[in-house]
Parts: structure tokens; sequence; C-alpha cells
């Protein structure tokens, strides 16, 4: 089968990597990709946003499968300018239409979702220019801290969580007028949830679903959880506390009636489901939905999944996932993601890397690329290194190894990682 990866992430290195096993496999090309993915298969340099010439890209490669790893052309549509020629509709393509990808694109439209589909979430008003004072005054019934979030895509940044009342209120005002761009003429705001974060994944063709490992991800650049949001500093699978019981609620309160949710309002959604879960007392709420896989979490769920990844995606395309079954490794993965230094704020580019001797670990390229031989920085989240054990102490131990033998000026990475959740 010839396939397209579109992207040029983490998550896409480890969707080339999982692809790249399948002896199904006849020809990959990944647009744009990076340094890591060149190896397992063709780096074509297109925009992912540029649909037209991924199109012809698709007719002269004889392409029989789209796979889309990041979330800004799913919103923007690229599977319904497939659908719309008659070239490219018999493609199958795995990631939603733009209405289903509105889970993620649409923050106010995805907790009326949840509300039509009584499917638990934190308190929440959105709030327009219009509705400024019925926004104030909901702020005021709230406890903090506050949090905001701007209704569109904003590049991982549109969410603020503050602890003072009038620092939100200033806030809420700064978004309405632009501080997000066209991400904040609506915002959302929520009610703090008090808990432990879990990210749950479900692959659906439309009518069945296939539940995947889960992980817990680590957003901030400090250790201990301290400073600003980044894109992920790591992440972990499987998650102790995400145990039968609690995944048991998790199916019947968030996934079934999400999934009964799409169908019941006629959204074909063929593709992968993230489900961001915080734990408040053993009971799962839905903070946010992605559209597609999260990243850095693949890189700790793929490498668990033994089931050969061109079979599950054929299923997905052909709404037959109910004939599937996947084989999960028991072992523990942990993944640390190198940065920049200075990042998530201003960083350099064009440092070159040394890995040193990578051996028993995977690493999976985000920002890089290759000139003149030489392994180049080229973004802010540089690699993610993922580590088996058959403890989550032991794959910490190996990883954090494998970590400090990466070379490249500034570098940095947190060392907790796992750490809250260790044997």
């Amino acid at each position: 089968m010839n396939i397209l990866l579109v992207g040029s992430g983490g998550r896409e290195h480890a969707f080339a990597w999982k692809l790249a096993q399948s002896k199904k496999l006849s020809k990959l090309l990944i647009a744009p990709g990076n340094a890591g993915t060149e190896y397992l298969g063709q780096n074509i340099s297109i925009s992912p946003l540029d649909f037209e010439s991924i199109g012809n890209l698709c007719e002269k490669e004889h392409i029989e499968m789209v796979v889309v790893g990041p979330e800004e052309p799913l919103v923007k549509g690229i599977r319904n300018y497939f659908e719309s020629k008659s070239s490219l509709k018999k493609i199958l393509f795995v990631g939603p239409d733009r209405a289903g990808a509105l889970l993620e694109g649409s923050k106010d439209f995805a907790k009326d979702f949840m509300n039509r589909h009584q499917i638990p979430t934190a308190k929440h008003f959105t709030a327009t220019r219009h509705s400024l004072e019925q926004g104030l005054e909901f702020l005021r019934t709230l406890s903090p801290p506050y949090v905001l979030k701007a209704d569109g895509l904003a590049a991982g940044k549109g969410v603020l969580i503050l602890n003072d009342l009038e620092k939100a209120k200033s806030e809420l005002k700064n978004i309405l007028n632009g501080r997000f761009g066209e991400a904040g003429e609506r915002v959302v705001i929520e009610e703090f949830l008090t808990g432990i974060e879990l990210s749950v994944f479900v692959i659906t063709d439309g009518k069945n679903y296939l539940l995947l490992p889960e992980a817990k991800d680590y957003k901030r650049i400090g250790e201990q959880d301290t400073g600003p949001n980044t894109g992920g500093m790591g992440s972990v699978s499987p998650v102790p506390f995400a145990d039968e019981a609690f995944m048991e609620k998790v199916e019947g309160k968030i996934i079934k009636p999400t999934i009964h949710g799409l169908i019941s309002e006629g959204i074909d959604y063929r593709g992968f489901v993230f489900f961001g879960i915080m734990n408040v007392e053993g009971n799962p709420y839905v903070i946010e939905y992605n559209c597609r896989m999260g990243d850095p979490e693949t890189e700790a769920v793929f490498p668990r999944i033994k089931t050969d990844l061109v079979d599950i995606l054929v299923a997905c395309g052909n709404q037959t996932l109910d004939l599937m079954s996947l084989d999960i490794d028991d072992r523990t993965v942990v993944s640390v993601m190198l940065v920049s230094g200075g990042y998530p704020n201003e960083y350099k580019k064009g440092l070159e890397i040394r890995l040193g001797s990578p051996e028993n670990c995977l690493v999976f390229h985000a920002g890089t690329r290759r000139e003149n031989d030489k392994l180049l920085t080229n973004g802010g989240r540089v690699m993610a290194i993922s580590c088996f054990g058959y403890s989550m102490d032991q794959a910490k131990e190996t990883c954090m190894s494998h970590a400090e033998a990466v070379h490249f000026e500034g570098k940095y990475y947190r060392r907790d990682i796992g750490s809250d959740l260790s044997d």
C-alpha cells in the first residue's frame, strides 16, 4: 500500500516508524517530515496546509491512504478537500472532516457537544465581546484559579490559568480584544478542576472504536510542573491509576457517549479522538477533545502497540474496526522531550546535534533537519527519547541516561517525567 503521512513532528516520526514496520507498506511519503522520518520513507517539502499540492502528489504517486497527524489541516478541512475531488475521494483517509474536527477546533462547540450528550465536564460559559458583562459575572461565581480558553486553535498558547480574579477579568478583555487573533473571538471560561490528568485515545471508523493505550503527559517546562505550558515535555504509558474500574467509567461516561453523539449528529468521524481527562476523586471529567493523536503521548503509546498499524488504519477507513483487536506490550514506556534552551519562548535554531549511542531506546525527531550531513535543531521541541522498562522506575532510569547522552547547545529536559507515578 502507498501511504502519505502529513506532518513533521515527533508524533509523525512515531507514525512513520510504526507504519514502516508493516509488510503491507509499499511506499511511504511524509509531507514535509523531518530528519528522522527521512530514513523511513521519502520526505516531500509540502506544507500540510497546501491541500492542492498534497492532492496532486497523491495522484502522481498513486497514494492509497492519507494519514494526517496535526490538527490544523483537519480543522481547515483537508478531508473535505479530498472528498470534493473525484480523483481523490476514493483514497482511504484517516482523520475527521471539518465538522468532526470542530471537537478540537472550537472549544465552545466541544462544550455544547458535551452538554448535549451528558458528558461530564467543568462548569463553563462562553463569552464574546457582546456578552462580556455576563462573562465577568460568571467569573465572579467561580473560585480561583480561573481558566480562560480561546475558542479556536492558538498553537497551544490559548489557555490561561490565573489565580487572581482582577487579572482574570483583565485577560478576558485582552483575549476578546485580539490577544490570540481570531482564535480568541470567543472565550470559554471554565471552572478549575482539581485532580490528576490522563490522556485517553481511541480510533473510530464512524461506527466502532478501538481503545488505545492511555498515557500521561507533562505540559509545563519546569520540574514539579512549574513554569509556563509547552507543547509537552514528556509522557508515560501505561498510567497506574487508570485501572480497569476507572477506565470502565471513562468508556461508559465519556467514550461511548462521544461516539454515539457523533453518529447521532450525522458526523462521519473516521480517525483518532484524544480525550483529555481529569481524574477528580475517582471520577473522569473531559478537559478537552483533540481530533488527532497527542504529542508527546504518541511517542509513548505507539511503541506499546504490537498490532500492524496499517491493518488498524485500513479497518478505520473501511469501517471494519469491529473485526480488529489490539495486541499491547505490558511494559512501561517513558518518553522525555529534549528542547532548545529558552523554549517555550525565544530559542536558537541550527544547532548541531550529536546523538551518542542510542541503543535500546527509540529516538523520535521533532524539530530537526539535516544539512551537509549534519543533524541540526529546527524547533523548540527537538526530539523525544522513549525507553521500555518492566517498571516505571526502570523505564525512567534508562530514558534519562539516554537523554543525557544526546548533546546540543542549550539542551534542556525534565528529569522528573514519571516520578509522580513511580512504583
